[in-house]
């Protein structure tokens, strides 16, 4: 689904399950992954389009798009200087106290697992500050505001913590639901397939960028 449109850019609405893997070196893999990404949106837009940024296979929520070369390079200039403000949602197991507060721990590939990322001494900074919305049985909904953009950094930071995101297969969210007591709110949080984060809205004030992406129904159910 289309959320928004300038001059600039335009916005989608990414599903979970939808890949936007791409290789650094490869133009055609980018297209591709663009290409994938409106089709699961029911695009088909008359002019090309450029990634500016990319969301995990699992995660759901605002993209954005650049509509010419110049418009791509201004976008990930405002990405890469912290220009572009980033909010997400995610659900969480148990509840973080204080109920809001930062994470700014380091991180850097797990060097045991070549697909995570982990919390080290010698890695990047890393900063994400957190509010809890709602503390529901078992688990949280949360509001997160990552001010860096490293590989994976609210879920790393979350599990490190001791929250893994419901359904996080990679970082320990996808089994909790086993010691949950109640028998309905078990098999609604077991039937949970992805991790339950949502890129929630995307701010860039300088290019006049303000777009936000409704919950999606497998979040929204559960947070009912």
């Amino acid at each position: 689904m289309r959320l928004f449109e300038n001059d600039l850019a335009v916005a989608v609405d990414k599903p979970p399950g939808v890949s936007m893997a791409t290789s650094a070196r490869a133009e055609k893999s980018a297209a591709l992954a663009v290409a994938r990404l409106l089709a699961s949106c029911g695009e088909d837009p008359a002019e090309p389009l450029l990634l500016v940024h990319r969301l995990d296979v699992g995660t759901s929520g605002v993209v954005l798009l650049a509509k010419t070369d110049a418009a791509h390079r201004d976008l990930s200039r405002a990405f890469q200087s912290g220009g572009a403000q980033k909010t997400y949602r995610a659900l969480a197991w148990g509840h973080p106290k204080p109920a809001r507060g930062i994470f700014d721990d380091p991180l850097g590939r797990d060097p045991k697992d070549g697909r995570k990322m982990k919390v080290r001494r010698d890695g990047k900074p890393a900063v994400t500050r957190y509010e809890t919305l709602a503390r529901l049985p078992s688990i949280a909904d949360l509001r997160l505001f990552p001010q860096t953009g490293r590989t994976h950094q609210i879920r790393v930071h979350l599990s490190a913590h001791g929250h893994p995101i419901v359904g996080d297969d990679l970082y320990g969210g996808a089994t909790r639901w086993r010691g949950v007591r109640d028998p309905k709110w078990r098999r609604s949080l077991a039937a949970v397939r992805r991790p339950l984060l949502h890129a929630e809205r995307l701010v860039v004030p300088g290019l006049g960028i303000d777009v936000a992406a409704p919950l999606p129904e497998d979040y929204a159910s559960i947070r009912k």
